[in-house]
């Protein structure tokens, strides 16, 4: 069935606008991303930096995210007609072609779920070696490039090959949708995905999901928060479900011709898998982990404002009742201690609730830096101290 040129153009319109999604999406994230960084800063959240820890592995997904996208971009059909923008030479429409898929499947997709990987490995490596080491980020960065550098070594290999075998006679037919880049039909070439890179990709797309169920079990083990098992397994089944059917579209798609609806619509649908999961991803490890973040932080502000609050409300309220109690010894002075037994003290239920807070006092203290100094002498408290009754002189 031949694709007509309105089913390519809304093919190719409805890429560039969800690849512009996509890019805002990004771009918001590395923005919030950057606030997190100068709110903990400014505020002086010491103990925050772990989770602003992988900050520049974060924008990097990113980064790789929006240089897919573009990759997508380059690739459609609707660029290539008269008068657009990659109107050229047949030549200069073949290389092109050949960029793309050494710099998508080469490169990009690759170091993207390399990334993600690292990523989520960052929370079960140890606290000094681990993310809030300062060379964290580069030595990270180091070896996502280092692990990609044979992928895309290979990728290269096979499309710069691919033209040597069409040479051969005896290779010609066999060679043509393993090794083709690109289809020539009316003065334009089509970008086609090489069955050979398909399968190089799908090798690469076995080991990474294989690899994530083995992390993703060590993680859900340590996880004991239900939010947090949720997003570890929502990141997980995404990627093992969207990046494998992704290589199936593609590796399909050599099946019909460029210029037929079958391709296009496979072609699509494997981009679209993608775009979800680089989505869902960029979510779930980029703005997910800075709204807790902040969260924690404004939490950490209004509880230190309550505790102020509490403190001079029970100081005015120990005050009234020391008050009273004299009064009344001077006036019984035989039932004073009746008096003080039956009331019970003030001290007694700040204590109560203070004790029953005390929970929260710990859990915000291990994200925010307590604002309560120790008493001389005493060994460092982990989280805010307990603070004591207020000494009673009335009984």
């Amino acid at each position: 069935m031949p694709l007509t040129r309105f089913a390519a153009d809304a093919f190719g319109v409805l890429t560039i606008c969800l690849v512009a999604l996509l890019i805002l999406l990004g771009l918001l994230c590395i923005a919030y991303s950057f606030y997190f960084r100068s709110r903990i800063r400014s505020q002086g959240l010491v103990l925050l930096s772990y989770f602003s820890g992988p900050w520049i592995i974060r924008i990097t997904f990113i980064l790789f995210a929006i240089w897919w996208g573009f990759g997508e971009i380059i690739r459609i059909s609707w660029l290539r007609g008269e008068g657009r923008l990659l109107n050229g030479n047949l030549k200069w429409q073949e290389t092109v072609c050949k960029c793309y898929i050494v710099s998508n499947l080469g490169f990009a997709e690759p170091c993207l779920f390399l990334t993600l990987v690292f990523l989520l490995r960052a929370p079960l490596q140890k606290m000094e070696s681990g993310i809030l080491s300062r060379t964290w980020n580069g030595k990270t960065a180091a070896c996502i490039f280092l692990y990609c550098l044979p992928l895309f070594v290979l990728q290269l290999f096979l499309i710069l090959i691919g033209p040597q075998l069409s040479k051969n006679e005896s290779l010609h037919k066999m060679q043509h949708y393993f090794t083709s880049t690109a289809k020539k039909t009316n003065d334009i070439a089509l970008c086609t995905y090489p069955l050979m890179s398909t399968i190089l990709h799908g090798i690469f797309a076995t080991f990474l999901t294989f690899y994530l169920f083995w992390l993703g079990r060590r993680i859900l083990k340590l996880v004991i928060n239900k939010g947090l098992q949720k997003r570890v397994y929502t990141l997980i089944i995404s990627v093992s479900s969207f990046f494998p059917l992704r290589v199936l579209l593609l590796g399909f798609s050599v099946l019909s011709e460029p210029e037929h609806l079958q391709f296009e619509a496979l072609s699509f649908s494997a981009f679209l898998a993608l775009l979800c999961c680089a989505g869902v991803c960029i979510c779930m490890l980029v703005y997910c982990p800075v709204a807790d973040s902040l969260a924690l932080g404004s939490l950490h502000d209004l509880e230190a404002r309550r505790i102020i609050s509490d403190d001079q409300n029970d100081t005015i309220s120990l005050i009234a009742n020391q008050s009273h109690l004299e009064e009344s010894a001077a006036i019984s002075p035989g039932r004073n201690s009746d008096t003080s037994t039956k009331r019970g003290s003030i001290s007694f239920r700040t204590l109560e609730k203070e004790g029953s807070s005390r929970g929260n006092f710990v859990e915000l203290s291990l994200f925010s830096p307590s604002r309560d100094a120790t008493p001389p002498g005493s060994p460092p408290l982990l989280g805010w101290p307990m603070r004591s009754p207020a000494p009673f002189h009335g009984t």
